[in-house]
């Protein structure tokens, strides 16, 4: 492990540009929040062990969405398709309703929204959070998963959504 003081000195701009040339699939989390749904965008998804099904994503430590999936104690991951720009924005944005006129069915385990026409929804148990600089990796359990449509995937490379050739 190294130590802090070893680790140069890196612009945060440079960083984040240079991260960005690696494209990234974009998902929208939910979750059963105390006071009703909680959804959030997400580019850092990622699988993590076949056995168990584990799978996991990064959130900001200063989220309030993270606090919230965190007390639900579960979630569901939903796969955006790229023709899914505007659902992304309104789950991308701070908006105190992100679910408003948003038709949602209930994952079967977390009891999560999942949000219409995704590609693919993933419903977990929180298996546990991890501390990762300004990150916590949330790692889920997964109780289900369907693929729900065939679509191309929607894309976040070098600081736009989309898909890219």
């Amino acid at each position: 492990m190294t130590d802090e003081s070893d680790t140069p000195a890196i612009d945060s701009g440079d960083f984040r540009r240079v991260l960005g040339h690696f494209p990234t699939g974009v998902t929208v989390v939910t979750a059963h929040g105390e006071t009703g749904p909680v959804g959030v965008a997400i580019g850092s998804f990622v699988s993590i062990s076949l056995d168990p099904p584990l799978v996991g994503f990064f959130l900001g430590t200063q989220s309030g969405s993270g606090a919230a999936i965190e007390a639900a104690g579960s979630f569901c991951v939903n796969v955006l398709g790229a023709d899914q720009m505007e659902l992304c924005g309104v789950m991308a944005s701070r908006s105190d309703d992100k679910f408003a006129g948003v038709e949602t069915e209930t994952a079967p385990s977390s009891g999560a929204p999942i949000l219409p026409d995704v590609i693919a929804m993933i419903d977990c148990q929180l298996e546990g959070v991890h501390p990762a600089g300004d990150h916590n990796l949330i790692v889920g359990r997964v109780q289900s998963l369907e693929a729900k449509r065939d679509a191309a995937p929607m894309v976040f490379f070098k600081g736009q959504y989309g898909t890219f050739a």
